[in-house]
């Protein structure tokens, strides 16, 4: 697992692959498709996969119609937990790969209610707030340097700070409004 500084291209590929899902998959099952993740917030160092959010309609139809329609395409798919090993709600989560094996793109299908739409709300947070964006790559960094290629305690170890900011978003966005 490594960090690398951020990429102007991420962008780019994100619209790229939003094209090809909306080319490709089912009419009426998919609607919105976001950006979040580190890789959506400029100027923050991230790990080089596009985090992909879709919003489905329907899981139940999602996991008939849209797996082997991407697995033809060479994408992985997992029926996934939201947390943990097996907690529910699941949901579909494809991962696309560059023709190295390398992974580019993590693809999470959800349905409107699920709490991952969460995260768009720390993603912008961190693009209007340089200064907290600023801190959580830091924090990156450290915990890079205590997990090492960990991946999933390295992830655990950044739920804290993105639970905070994204509790922080809820108020600041709320008031917004």
């Amino acid at each position: 697992m490594a960090l690398v500084p951020y990429d102007s291209r991420w962008r780019e590929m994100f619209e790229s692959e939003r094209l090809h899902l909306l080319s490709c998959l089912p009419t009426g099952l998919v609607n919105r498709i976001e950006h979040f993740g580190s890789t959506a917030v400029p100027g923050l160092m991230a790990k080089p996969i596009v985090d992909m959010l879709v919003e489905v309609t329907n899981l139940d139809q999602t996991r008939v119609k849209i797996p082997h329609i991407l697995e033809e395409q060479g994408y992985d798919y997992f029926w996934r937990p939201t947390w943990g090993d097996d907690t529910p709600p699941f949901y579909a989560w494809f991962i696309k790969r560059d023709e190295d094996g390398n992974r580019t793109h993590h693809i999470h299908m959800v349905e409107a209610d699920f709490e991952h739409w969460d995260r768009l709300l720390f993603r912008d947070y961190l693009i209007e707030h340089p200064d907290v964006a600023r801190e959580y790559g830091e924090l990156k960094e450290k915990l890079l340097k205590i997990h090492g290629l960990d991946r999933e305690a390295y992830t655990v170890a950044k739920t804290e700070f993105i639970v905070s900011v994204t509790d922080k978003a809820k108020r600041y966005y709320k008031n917004c409004d």
